[in-house]
């Protein structure tokens, strides 16, 4: 995922964000928590100020892994594979995969490795670009282009973009049952507002940059 020269690029705040707009979706009640692609930490330190649960983080990116230990309780400086070195025994409350599926070549796979780590009542809570974002929208229809960009929905290192219905697909596809699926982020357009008004709310998810999506296992 961080392992080509695009993301030794990226400017320093691409690994800062903290996601507030996620602890909406975390479970009341978590005691132990891991945080895929944690980026510095700065997630899982929030986390831990408010549950006062044990964050665990993966974070290949070796410099973004260094700072994120000094902020949770472990950090491994790794991809999120099959050959990732957590014990059998570890189980999480609540993994998360803050805008990071869209990264990974095979994101059906990360999922089901997710599945192995989940206690029997557990759940993912992930953060999803959405394709069908108004401004990408827009750059095809108006603009004949498909642009790339440093950081957002069009990200250069995304591998893989999705719409609301595509990510209920893939969990459900993984054996997972979606339990929310919301938008976040909303921006607001004068002409989109009509349009789906005309539309009868037909064009209501392109508002979003991103969905968030709360998940538990079948």
């Amino acid at each position: 995922m961080f392992g080509n020269s695009l993301y030794k690029d990226k400017d320093k705040s691409y690994f800062d964000h903290s996601r507030k707009e996620l602890l909406k979706y975390v479970p009341e009640k978590i005691k132990k928590v891991l945080d895929v692609g944690c980026a510095s930490g700065n997630f899982g330190k929030m986390l831990k100020e408010f549950y006062d649960c044990e964050v665990w983080g993966v974070e290949p990116d070796t410099l973004s892994a260094g700072i994120a230990g000094t902020k949770i309780d472990h950090v491994i400086n790794s991809f999120f594979g099959p050959d990732i070195k957590i014990h059998s025994v570890n189980k999480f409350d609540c993994i998360f995969f803050n805008d990071v599926l869209e990264h990974l070549p095979h994101p059906e796979e990360a999922l089901k490795l997710a599945s192995n780590y989940l206690e029997t009542n557990g759940c993912i809570v992930a953060s999803i670009p959405n394709i069908r974002y108004y401004p990408v929208i827009l750059s095809l229809l108006r603009y004949k282009d498909f642009k790339y960009s440093d950081a957002g929905v069009m990200d250069k290192t995304h591998l893989r973009f999705f719409t609301k219905k595509s990510i209920i697909r893939l969990f459900e596809d993984c054996n997972f049952k979606v339990e929310t699926i919301e938008g976040i982020n909303k921006h607001t357009y004068k002409y989109l507002e009509i349009a789906n008004l005309l539309s009868f709310n037909n064009l209501e998810d392109m508002r979003y940059p991103q969905f968030a999506v709360v998940a538990t296992k079948i």
